[in-house]
């Protein structure tokens, strides 16, 4: 998916002694909050505050975490971050003089979306495994500035994922240090003088033009790139193959030479591809910085731009959007070099593909009217640039009242293998046919003598178990709702499964007791100590939220596990229904996270499977790990049969030590996966 080419103004301070190439020195980017709603506090226990005039660390009538997001990021994927702090100005209600102690991480995502309402939206978000510990001392004066610890491996670690650009947003998160809370606020303004800085350098070429991913609306370019910090020349590759620029070595196909200068023409006469380069054609890029003695080579990243297709592209709504407005108006990405737009809609696939002549719009908008609830429709845009039209994709969308909600949500991805089928019937149809394969395309096209025709279900029965699906798969699935005097067709969903058996995240608990029938608290399905006098373990919270909803790993929630020795070795075991065969799909390893603590008593972990093999953890005081820690356990250690595994123990201590002595503490567990 490519986005549009935006070019945005950072400020760049270039850091180099005089007379020197810049590109040896240090860059920095600093960059300010933009809105109210990109400072934010989550109240924990009474939902999210948007929009405060301060910003209390970490404590405002209960815990909350302060959530930042910077947009515009003006640091470029590839390159080592050196150093990085947020900056706060002192609020006018000064801090207290007391100990506040302070864990920074940043949201684990390439491009964080917007804050919202939403109960739990900064405390939920998947953090990095990065912390930073930051202790700032006591705010007494107001308009202060005061700047946190170097954030720089949290930075390196979002800026490190697929998916990060130059221009991105970035989100961080500062909450009460769980191993160290705090004893008073630090409290800052939230406003615009909340500001980021960023350090960076990189020996490899950096800062692409146009940026990674972006359309290029031209039919020649001007490539240009930043120079690695030691780099005396660039081997350039360009090319339409992707794979002559991944395996390209001088001399191969796509090599375009070495020079010193940081730019580069492309599709232009005396130039390579003098006859332009071609719309709707994606065109791959390398530059290698060669070092002065001409053998040190930094093999560059491989960037891609695209030349914008003839036909319309990035529709509003998006291709297959639920519940659009029927009073809704449709726009798009016009082609490269449209004039005028055709547009054709309905709610038949074929129609709508064969349609001809339709009135020329000036704009890339559409307003139809009013749409019929309960539909599936269909459009096309074709583009008119004289004397040529191009014929459009054809989109689809639903108006409220369709049946929709797939479960897998469409496109979902790590879907685990026992997934079934879940979705909402139209308001008003009679029952359904349901489609289902591997094909995408197959499936949009079946008919009822198809072979992914799986067959009639009734009102009341919108769900399917497809058995077994595979390993890492991708697969498709349709609904059509049929109605007394017609059957709709209804839009292609699809979802892959995952590459990993999940064991448990936790995700699934809730808050809700006993004797109601949708119950699932946490300390219910892990068995743990409570009424016993020779298990020192206790799961789950005393009261709601049972399940951890601050301190996790992954998702929104992780197991508070807390464990106590005296005379007790700790255990909590959770009987299996899948996975039971811990050998099936070739998995090697049971891979667990745990977060432990300093103050911790220090002991060791182990992890039981089917309540008989044992294994340890590596050191023996892992209880006093802090931050988020992953166990990968060799399956083989285990020593036993691992085809039909009933159940796995967590542990704190020696299992069936005939006199156990130990101390206490509390840990967290999160995304416990089988994997290869």
């Amino acid at each position: 998916m490519f986005k549009k080419l935006i070019y945005s103004v950072f400020i760049l301070l270039v850091l180099s002694l005089v007379g020197t190439n810049p590109a040896f020195g240090v860059v920095i980017w600093e960059g300010n909050i933009s809105s109210g709603n990109d400072s934010v506090e989550d109240q924990l226990s009474r939902g999210m505050y948007m929009g405060s005039s301060d910003l209390e660390f970490p404590d405002d009538g209960g815990l909350q975490v302060i959530g930042l997001r910077f947009l515009n990021v003006g640091v470029p994927a590839g390159v080592t971050v050196t150093n990085a702090y947020i900056e706060f100005t002192t609020d006018p209600d000064t801090s207290g003089t007391e100990a506040t102690n302070l864990i920074i991480d940043g949201e684990l995502s390439p491009d964080a979306p917007p804050f919202t309402s939403v109960d739990f939206n900064v405390s939920s978000r998947s953090g990095t495994s990065a912390k930073a510990a930051w202790s700032p001392e006591p705010w007494p004066t107001a308009g202060e500035k005061h700047q946190t610890v170097d954030i720089s491996p949290v930075i390196n670690e979002i800026i490190s994922q697929a998916g990060w650009k130059l221009g991105n947003a970035m989100a961080l998160m500062i909450r009460d240090d769980p191993d160290n809370p705090s004893k008073t606020n630090r409290t800052a303004a939230s406003n615009t003088t909340t500001l980021l800085h960023v350090e960076f350098s990189s020996k490899f070429a950096y800062g692409p033009t146009p940026a990674d991913g972006a359309y290029h609306s031209d039919t020649w370019a001007s490539i240009a790139w930043t120079p690695g910090e030691t780099a005396v020349s660039n081997d350039i590759y360009f090319s339409d193959s992707l794979t002559d620029v991944m395996d390209g070595t001088p001399g191969t196909p796509g090599f375009r030479g070495n020079q010193a200068t940081a730019d580069y023409v492309i599709g232009f006469p005396g130039f390579p591809y003098p006859d332009g380069l071609v719309p709707g054609t994606t065109y791959y890029w390398r530059i290698d910085g060669i070092e002065a003695d001409g053998t040190t080579i930094y093999r560059g990243f491989i960037w891609s731009f695209m030349i914008p297709p003839k036909t319309a592209y990035d529709p509003d709504p998006a291709d297959g959007a639920e519940f659009v407005d029927p009073d809704a108006e449709f726009s798009w990405t016009p082609g490269f070099g449209a004039k005028l737009h055709n547009v054709y809609m309905g709610t038949s696939f074929d129609d709508v593909n064969n349609a001809a002549g339709a009135m020329p719009l000036a704009s890339a908008s559409y307003s139809p009217g009013t749409l019929e609830s309960e539909k599936v429709y269909y459009w096309r845009v074709d583009e008119f640039d004289p004397p040529f039209t191009h014929k459009g994709d054809i989109w689809s969308f639903t108006t409220p009242g369709a049946v929709g909600n797939p479960q897998p949500a469409n496109g979902a991805v790590d879907v685990q293998m026992t997934a079934t089928l879940n979705w909402t019937a139209a308001d008003n149809a009679a029952s359904h046919e349901l489609y289902f394969g591997a094909d995408g395309e197959a499936v949009k096209n079946a008919t009822t003598a198809s072979p992914e025709y799986i067959g009639p279900k009734a009102l009341g029965a919108e769900s399917y178990d497809p058995g077994g699906l595979a390993w890492h798969s991708s697969y498709a699935w349709r609904v059509d709702e049929v109605y007394p005097t017609e059957t709709i067709k209804g839009l292609v969903w699809s979802f892959t499964t995952a590459d990993f058996f999940l064991v448990d995240d936790f995700e699934s608990y809730n808050d809700i007791d006993p004797p109601d029938a949708a119950s699932k608290r946490i300390f219910d399905i892990w068995i743990d100590g409570f009424g016993t006098t020779t298990n020192g373990a206790l799961v789950g919270n005393d009261l709601p939220p049972y399940a951890e909803q601050t301190i996790v790993h992954g998702g929104a929630q992780s197991m508070p596990y807390f464990y106590d020795n005296a005379g007790k070795t700790s255990e909590a075991t959770l009987t299996l229904v899948y996975p039971r065969d811990w050998t099936a799909e070739g998995v090697t390893k049971l891979s667990l996270w745990f977060r432990g603590s300093s103050a911790n008593a220090a002991d060791r972990l182990f992890v039981a499977a089917g309540g008989t093999a044992v294994v340890y953890h590596d050191d023996a005081s892992a209880t006093q790990l802090t931050g988020w820690n992953e166990w990968a356990i060799d399956l083989s250690a285990f020593g036993v049969d691992l085809t039909n595994v009933t159940s796995i123990t967590i542990g704190v201590g020696t299992k069936n030590a005939p006199a156990p002595a130990g101390g206490a503490g509390t840990m967290y567990i999160d995304d416990i996966r089988l994997v290869r």
